[in-house]
């Protein structure tokens, strides 16, 4: 029996999902597609956290699957982008809760754009980061562009992608790619520290500022404040909301059910 591509362990209201491959094989890449699915649909998870083991997070494609797939004229090898990279993107940014993302280590490609996929990113110090897609002649998928433009601004997003020179967490934290960056051994503690605090807290009111960041850096202001409005009014008359006013004057921590 194969080792399983992905582990998923549940606790406190965390699925923490662990990739045990330092590429994206085929396998891999449909089980996690699974897994993620599967946690949008399980209303007892409040938080997700997703990281890789050892040394590696994730280094992107696995090019020895793909060339032999190139080489054997497959019409697979040029659909995956379509047809199982795109699918899985949309399904992280689907998950109606908030998503950490613990970078243990290299971190590359397409496992750039599972980071970037991620609310809050928590990096190994010293961990090599990189593009990688022109140095394979390709260009970027799993919406590393995007997202790194919305990150570190359209000239810093040219020249990480055109160049495709690695840099370290340190300088992705100064460009504002990850939160958080911490000695290797506290990564994984960190980062679930924090998905633990995300989910004893509000749920409710995470989703819908989940909701807002989504479209908050696209939509007119008339179309911001009309979305905002909409959702503060849903939430105005949740029991969480008036429990947690009641806890603030009562100078005491408030306890969030999800009501």
């Amino acid at each position: 029996m194969s080792e399983p591509t992905v582990t998923r362990t549940d606790a406190d209201g965390v699925a923490t999902l662990t990739l045990h491959r330092p590429a994206l094989t085929s396998a891999l890449r449909t089980d996690l597609l699974a897994a993620v699915r599967e946690l949008g649909a399980d209303e007892a998870i409040r938080a997700v956290l997703l990281t890789g083991t050892g040394r590696v997070f994730c280094v992107g494609q696995d090019l020895a699957e793909h060339l032999a797939s190139l080489r054997d004229g497959s019409a697979a090898a040029r659909a995956v982008v379509a047809e199982e990279y795109n699918p899985l993107v949309l399904a992280l940014a689907a998950l109606p809760v908030p998503l950490v993302v613990a970078v243990n280590g290299a971190c590359a490609g397409a496992g750039l754009g599972l980071a970037l996929a991620g609310d809050l990113r928590v990096a190994a110090a010293g961990a090599p980061f990189t593009t990688a897609f022109a140095g394979v002649g390709l260009s970027s998928d799993t919406a590393v562009a995007s997202r790194l433009v919305h990150c570190a601004g359209l000239a810093r997003a040219t020249e990480l992608l055109l160049l495709a020179e690695p840099f370290p967490a340190e300088d992705a934290a100064a460009w504002g790619l990850v939160h958080r960056v911490v000695p290797p051994d506290r990564v994984l503690p960190e980062a679930q520290a924090l998905a633990t605090r995300l989910a004893a807290g509000p749920s409710l009111a995470h989703r819908a500022l989940k909701t807002v960041l989504a479209t908050a850096a696209t939509d007119s202001l008339a179309d911001t404040l009309a979305l905002e409005a909409r959702l503060q009014t849903a939430l105005g008359g949740t029991a969480d909301h008036r429990a947690a006013v009641e806890a603030f004057l009562a100078k005491r921590p408030p306890r969030f059910t999800g009501r």
